[in-house]
């Protein structure tokens, strides 16, 4: 093979700009310059397999890069649905300095971890609002409990917290039957549930939860909003209250 196709390759391969081979495009290489080069690509490749992780990292940076920068567009756009929505539980401070907004679904594993890290937030930060929007998207299942959830909302918004806290934090799987059995538990008929939930369905609100999750760019639960900044997955306390600290030291979720 050429050293012209070597040179090349190699450049490419690991991420340089290769002026001399742009200047040769695929259609203009005969079957035999093909061949030579796509031997080259493999030899090379099996000779520094770390290229293919340094292609990867890049990859999951440039995903990463165009997923936070959807989300900040969505949420400049869309501040209202995210921080004043009438359907969403407000907990903590209802005129705190800092909103947390978390998306959340009764059944997803991360978000029943994640718990504890509101929670702990709740406790040592008094000034915190934190809003909790529901976000159903692991199945029927899920449906039917934020169908039970946005009844109790209705009905006992005072019971609402500590629902939301047996309901997610306990061991079995959530559904109407389940989340029926913690609201009964704390005292709400069953026949009043069942009647919000024929007269008052969430199907509206959770239609619009999952439009404003696709303007954000969510792919997952739990999902927050941390003042102007998206922050995916359950990050842990120590990241959250980072970003608190930051928005009242700069006014951004990272100084």
């Amino acid at each position: 093979m050429s050293n012209f196709f070597k040179t090349a390759t190699a450049t490419l391969l690991a991420g340089a700009t290769a002026l001399s081979f742009a200047a040769v495009p695929a259609r203009a290489l005969d079957d035999q310059q093909k061949k030579e080069m796509g031997a080259f690509i493999r030899e090379y490749l099996l000779a520094n397999p770390e290229v293919l992780l340094e292609v990867q990292d890049a990859l999951e940076k440039k995903q990463r890069d165009m997923q936070i920068s959807q989300a900040a567009n969505g949420i400049t756009a869309h501040k209202e649905a995210i921080f004043s929505s009438p359907s969403d539980i407000t907990l903590g401070n209802p005129k705190g300095d800092v909103t947390i907004v978390e998306f959340f679904d009764y059944n997803c594993t991360y978000c029943k971890r994640a718990l504890g890290d509101m929670d702990k937030i709740l406790s040592k930060d008094k000034q915190v609002r934190f809003i909790l929007k529901e976000f159903p998207i692991l199945g029927p299942d899920s449906v039917a409990a934020h169908r039970v959830a946005n009844a109790v909302r209705l009905i006992a918004p005072d019971k609402y917290p500590t629902f939301h806290r047996e309901l997610l934090g306990g061991d079995v799987r959530a559904s109407e039957e389940t989340a029926i059995e913690v609201a009964t538990a704390l005292g709400i008929k069953e026949a009043d549930i069942r009647k919000s939930m024929e007269d008052h369905p969430n199907d509206k609100d959770v239609k619009a939860t999952y439009e404003l999750a696709n303007n954000l760019g969510v792919t997952g639960t739990p999902f927050y909003v941390v003042g102007n900044e998206a922050v995916f997955g359950a990050v842990g306390y120590n990241e959250l209250s980072g970003k608190i600290s930051n928005i009242r030291a700069c006014g951004k979720a990272s100084c």
